[in-house]
């Protein structure tokens, strides 16, 4: 957390921002660690300052707001980062904070309570080279079918796994592939060179359903917490999980089974062993 659709959702909520000029950048003083951050604080103030925000947007799992210098600042909120337009959880962790020479619109802050989260200023040059599509695969509400099919069908790892590598598909999560192979009735553990072409477009067409669906809800909210929108608002896309977090309740699609919880690369894998199966290859 928070993937695609959580992204997408605060980017969505930092609209207002888009047009404005930055007037100062600032990092607060904290006795926690830095987050990984490049350029250093002097040169990051030199560059943004004074430089207005031509758009915002997303790349994978990365929130991007771009300047009119061409720079842009790329926050990756990782397991715990938050990007918001409204009074953060606490000052402890807020990271930096960037105001706007607009009085009566709030500053944006960048609060990470586990220090995980990065936060850089890039060129376009660089940018490209750190996430452009050498870096990263298509994005998941744009990858089509066939890219999904040739990028895996040989593939001996579980599509599951394979689902999270972004270099494959930008933007899947642990959540949401557990959703997505739920809906496909795959079975997580299926190896990629397994799984048909009439799979795999399965798997495409319920990749943009989900993840859409997901965003119109603004993202999932876990127990935990953690995930916020820009406004500080809650997902709502939690409570639509059919699998993630349903461990031993009735299949809500075929209800004949029971949630199932497996881990597939240190991650917990949810899925309903009647009716997601292992195809027959093709």
């Amino acid at each position: 957390m928070p993937e695609l659709p959580e992204v997408e959702t605060m980017c969505r909520g930092l609209a207002p921002v888009v047009g404005l000029q930055i007037q100062t950048v600032r990092f607060p003083k904290s006795h926690l660690c830095d987050i990984e951050m490049s350029p250093s604080k002097r040169v990051f103030r030199r560059r943004a300052e004074g430089r207005s925000v031509t758009g915002v947007r997303r790349i994978g799992k990365r929130v991007i707001i771009d300047l009119d210098s061409c720079d842009s600042v790329v926050f990756e909120p990782r397991m715990t980062g938050r990007v918001l337009l409204t009074e953060p959880p606490d000052r402890e962790h807020v990271r930096a904070v960037f105001g706007f020479m607009e009085p009566d619109v709030p500053s944006l802050s960048f609060w990470s309570s586990r220090g995980l989260s990065t936060l850089h200023l890039l060129t376009p040059e660089r940018l490209a080279a750190v996430i452009g599509p050498d870096r990263l695969g298509p994005d998941a509400l744009q990858i089509t079918a066939d890219q999904l099919c040739e990028r895996l069908r040989t593939s001996r790892r579980p599509v599951k796994v394979a689902l999270l590598d972004q270099k494959v598909v930008a933007g899947i999560g642990n959540i949401y592939a557990s959703e997505i192979l739920h809906r496909a009735r795959l079975q997580p553990e299926t190896l990629c060179h397994q799984i048909s072409r009439r799979s795999w477009r399965r798997i495409q067409s319920e990749t943009v359903a989900v993840l859409l669906e997901a965003i119109q809800a603004k993202g999932s909210t876990l127990r935990d917490g953690n995930y916020r929108t820009a406004s500080d608002e809650r997902g709502g896309f939690q409570d639509r999980h059919r699998v993630y977090g349903r461990e031993a309740l009735p299949c809500l699609q075929c209800g004949r089974g029971f949630i199932r919880r497996i881990v597939q690369a240190q991650r917990s894998t949810y899925f309903c062993p009647v009716c997601q199966r292992a195809p027959t290859s093709s």
